[in-house]
């Protein structure tokens, strides 16, 4: 296409005017002292977490990839079966620098989300750390229900970027009685505090690599409304571990809007997943009943 010389003048200047706009976008202060390449691993480490788009939720292989960001926990003495402890995780890039209170977005209410769950998949803990004040630096509460070696995953997005990012680290709880029961076998479905909550899976069977519907239920044992409220700006929230607990999917459902809150004697809310490979997965939804917080497990089979 042939443009006359004022034309060719005016494209010019629009694009200089876009190019300075967009330079003094990229100069504002934003809070955090962190960039985009702070939070960049580089590829040939070999298998790395990318970041992650909330509207494609899929299983992130935590352990096995190289995140961008080192977490470390260090549990009280207090904290062990049964025994609430005070607990603090650390979070810094790989090059050294904290991550800070400003240098965390708020996301469904929170800057920083920890899921904690011990080796058999039976305790599943959804905590908030806040900042001690040391850069870098978050404290919290944690009580432990089993023994073993927990792992933590954090669940975070840094303000430089815009996209959520994930860490994981161990620490071993040891258990009051030397042994612990086995892994957890759930169905999906499930009765707890007058409630029936079931899982539904479509298609069936669920394949690795395919998308997968969740549908979410609960019914009140004796009929009558279900006193479901938000929590974390979602009235659910699914977390899918597999038994190795090498990640996890933090799911969201697709009813976004508090506005319109589901049936209230039949809420179903609809989650979707993409699992990357074949296997036995445990499902834990987070409900707020009442303003009381429940967590309720399900069994999940992936097949080839």
């Amino acid at each position: 296409m042939n443009l006359a010389p004022a034309e060719r003048r005016q494209f010019a200047w629009i694009t200089v005017g876009a190019i300075a706009v967009f330079a003094a976008l990229r100069l504002l202060p934003t809070g955090t002292n962190l960039s985009h390449m702070d939070f960049r691993v580089d590829p040939r480490a070999g298998n790395v977490i990318e970041f992650c788009d909330p509207a494609n939720p899929q299983f992130i292989p935590v352990v096995a990839a190289k995140s961008p960001v080192k977490m470390t926990v260090a549990l009280g003495q207090g904290a062990a079966p049964g025994a609430p402890g005070v607990a603090t995780v650390r979070l810094a890039t790989t090059n050294g620098k904290p991550l800070r209170v400003q240098d965390l977005l708020v996301t469904h209410t929170e800057r920083l989300h920890l899921l904690i769950v011990d080796p058999a998949l039976r305790d599943y803990q959804h905590v908030h750390p806040t900042p001690t004040g040391e850069p870098g630096e978050w404290r919290f509460t944690f009580t432990p229900r089993r023994g073993g070696t927990y792992r933590f995953f954090s669940d975070f997005t840094p303000a430089a970027t815009g996209r959520g990012l994930y860490a994981s680290a161990d620490h071993d709880i040891a258990s009051r009685t030397g042994t612990d029961e086995g892994a957890l076998a759930p169905g999906l479905e499930t009765v707890q505090d007058g409630h029936r909550f079931t899982l539904g899976i479509a298609p069936q069977p669920a394949r690795a690599g395919r998308p997968i519907d969740l549908q979410f239920a609960i019914t009140r044992s004796e009929g009558g409304a279900v006193p479901l409220q938000p929590v974390m700006d979602a009235y659910a929230h699914l977390v899918a571990f597999d038994e190795a607990r090498s990640g996890f999917a933090h799911l969201h459902p697709v009813e976004a809007d508090l506005a319109k809150p589901p049936a209230a004697t039949n809420p179903v809310l609809n989650f979707k997943l993409t699992i990357p490979r074949p296997g036995r997965y445990i499902v834990w939804a987070q409900v707020n009943l009442g303003g009381k917080e429940t967590f309720v497990p399900f069994g999940l089979s992936v097949a080839e």
